[in-house]
């Protein structure tokens, strides 16, 4: 295996494959190739270790949303026995400590090549070669070129006049110091409130000497009722993985459990509160789940954004505060729907306070603080939790040009155009990990990451064993698939949140696509095990 400890300029290493991060989906991609189909592979990662978006996203508050037992890998009975989780939903820091484990566990980390930012990567027609070039000037080459750089990785920082005049600190909640921030005696501004910021502000509230809240858009939120692990349990999700795997796979979002086949609609008020008070207390995406026509239908959809926003009502003392929390302008998990655990409690706090930026919208930033049309707010500290450039953005941070030079920036000016969220046409033997156009986000992500990471293993093992050089995403069948993932779209209310990441409208500028996959995990993997049993039937193979 060709040797690539050396930081020297200009160095060129020659692989078979090249992967580009070292998340859940880089390291499985690793030990797959490596370890499964004996090819020279090698991670290109631009952090000092491993995690992928886990490394990053070191804010206060950082949880996963997925039930721990489910935020695992499942391709190793071993792993799955020896590893046990603390709590129901672990935070940042465990998440990395396992994610470790795995890369120690399976000798992962003398294929990662760390501190090391792709900038560039160039496809060579005549000799069917990816050319990756990094910032700091070296050059490798492989056959294959594996993104796994993640849906969320690349930090959306708002471009707020004043900035960079602000006398005081800002940070971003995906690039935040390891080091951490100390918030003792400061007065915080926290703009947004999606996923990150429902996580952040009670934490930055229990140390800051106050916590002024931006909001944009009125979220909802289910309580998480995190809560360590008993042994108990921890013995049944061991004894039962092989159960788990199955529901997973075979469930609309990768989670261990099912969704209920009754409607909304069918059950009488009484049995519905009934519902949604026992979801409510169980806590979780599981509420979600709670009747089969929530995302589906509106008049379903109505009855569970009725019953949180009573919820929100009755926590939240303050009416005025209450009225502006539950402005709801979507239904239902037609956005990220967060879960949390005090958000909306810490608005009780006497150091909270919240701030509707829709109706009196953010003007600048001042040397002081935060200036809107109506007030100014001083402030030591500011966090943007404004989410990321989901999907499209960490591929397109890197100039990646295929045949011809063309620039997947231009290819996909009008939006992303995939076959199955795994190939572009026009960019051979370039394969993406949950890309948009996959469902990815809209389930467990480790459960969609491996089934990609093993659709991909699988396809070159395909290619090695018939003496296939190329695979390419025919035209066709990429402008088949952007038809049937708009129209998966469609079938839901997910495109009615006009204002949701899922579509790109967190930043400017941005083409407006739903972008991930919402026909369902398990109905996306029987497509994806057909496409491969019919000779990978929509893609150009050649010797």
């Amino acid at each position: 295996m060709p040797d690539s400890t050396t930081s020297l300029p200009d160095r060129v290493g020659a692989f078979d494959a090249l992967i580009i991060g070292a998340g859940f989906s880089g390291l499985y991609q690793l030990h797959c190739l490596r370890d499964r189909l004996g090819l020279s592979a090698r991670v290109l990662e631009a952090g000092d270790g491993v995690g992928g978006t886990w490394y990053w996203n070191r804010y206060p508050g950082a949880r996963c949303d997925s039930e721990s037992h489910s935020y695992s890998y499942y391709f190793s009975e071993e792993l799955l026995k020896e590893w046990e989780w603390s709590e129901r939903y672990p935070e940042q820091p465990e998440i990395l400590r396992y994610l470790n484990h795995v890369a120690d566990r399976f000798d992962l980390r003398r294929d990662i090549r760390f501190g090391t930012r792709v900038t560039e990567a160039r496809y060579d027609a005549a000799a069917n070669r990816w050319h990756v070039s990094t910032e700091a000037g070296e050059r490798f080459t492989a056959k294959f070129l594996i993104t796994a750089v993640g849906c969320l990785s690349t930090a959306n920082v708002p471009d707020i006049p004043g900035l960079d005049g602000f006398s005081g600190r800002w940070y971003h909640t995906g690039q935040w110091p390891r080091e951490g921030v100390d918030f003792a005696g400061k007065r915080v501004g926290l703009i947004g409130t999606g996923s990150t910021g429902i996580q952040a502000a009670p934490v930055i509230a229990e140390a800051a000497a106050h916590l002024t809240v931006f909001q944009r858009t009125a979220n909802y939120s289910v309580p998480a009722r995190n809560a360590p692990l008993t042994p108990e349990f921890l013995r049944w999700a061991k004894d039962s993985s092989a159960d788990l795997r199955r529901v997973m796979h075979s469930t609309t979002n990768g989670h261990p459990f099912t969704i209920s086949e009754r409607s909304a609609l069918d059950a009488t008020p009484e049995e519905r509160r009934a519902a949604y008070e026992a979801a409510w207390e169980k806590g979780g995406l599981q509420f979600r789940a709670a009747f089969r026509d929530i995302l589906t239908d509106k008049a379903a959809n109505d009855t569970a954004a009725e019953f949180i926003r009573a919820k929100i009502r009755e926590i939240v003392k303050d009416p005025e505060t209450a009225a502006k929390l539950t402005n709801f302008d979507h239904p239902f998990a037609a956005k990220r729907p967060p879960i949390d655990t005090s958000y909306f409690e810490a608005f009780n706090r006497d150091n909270v306070s919240l701030v509707d930026v829709r109706a009196s919208p953010i003007e600048r930033i001042t040397p002081r603080g935060v200036k809107t049309r109506d007030a100014e707010y001083g402030l030591d500290i500011i966090v943007f939790a404004t989410g990321f450039d989901a999907m499209t953005g960490p591929l397109l941070k890197i100039d990646i040009r295929g045949r011809d030079g063309v620039p997947l920036r231009e290819a996909w000016e009008a939006g992303p155009r995939t076959y199955l969220g795994l190939q572009v046409a026009g960019f051979p033997n370039l394969f993406t990990i949950t890309g948009p156009g996959s469902p990815s986000v809209l389930c467990n992500m480790p459960v969609a990451i491996e089934q990609h990471v093993e659709w991909i293993t699988g396809c070159i093992a395909h290619m090695q064993e018939r003496g296939l050089e190329r695979i390419e995403a025919e035209p066709d069948a990429a402008d088949r698939w952007v038809e049937h993932v708009n129209e998966a779209a469609d079938a839901t209310l997910l495109p009615q949140a006009s204002s949701s990441w899922y579509l790109g409208a967190n930043v400017p500028g941005k083409p407006r696509v739903f972008m991930p996959y919402a026909g369902g995990m398990a109905r996306y993997r029987g497509i994806c095990d057909d496409v491969a049993a019919k000779g990978y039937e929509g893609f150009a193979l050649s010797d």
